[in-house]
């Protein structure tokens, strides 16, 4: 473990492990099938309202989200924590998802699993795992046609923050 920069894990609120610089593994599990307008939600939620995370790959499927992403650092250095930024962005996506449907509780709950990638080879595994998905299930024949699909280009190639 002494390859990770500032790295710690405890129990209780995720992530579990933390590192800086360090590109996290996140997903999520919806308690029931989401419907396209509400996959659309949670993905521009993620995409876009996670200032401080650089995305790799999110995809929303209907039965969960998973995200490969960096925590971005401020001008002082310290990295934003990874579950502040994916919290946040769920809360707003529940917000608008449960006010549309009229839902008591949200369709995703609050618990995520978190992993850090231990070197390229892992990283490009579920990569690979996440973009291959669509084809895998039978939803589309190329994977670039799955709508609440992002893949970050390069690094610089990160969507348009409001």
């Amino acid at each position: 473990m002494a390859r990770f920069k500032n790295f710690s894990q405890w129990k209780g609120r995720w992530p579990h492990w933390r590192a800086d610089g360090e590109t996290y593994y996140v997903s999520f599990r919806h308690r029931r099938p989401l419907e396209p307008e509400e996959q659309q939600t949670l993905f521009r939620a993620l995409l876009i309202g996670t200032r401080r995370l650089e995305v790799v790959v999110l995809a929303v499927f209907p039965d969960r989200t998973e995200c490969l992403g960096r925590p971005i650092a401020d001008d002082e250095g310290y990295e934003a924590e990874l579950s502040d930024e994916i919290e946040k962005a769920k809360r707003r996506a529940v917000k608008a998802i449960v006010k549309r449907s009229g839902e008591r509780f949200p369709p995703f709950g609050s618990e995520s699993f978190d992993r850090i990638m231990r070197d390229e080879m892992e990283l490009q595994t579920y990569f690979e795992a996440i973009i291959e998905r669509p084809e895998r299930e039978g939803w589309t024949t190329e994977a670039e046609e799955y709508e609440w699909l992002f893949v970050a280009d390069s690094p610089d190639s990160s969507p348009e923050r409001n």
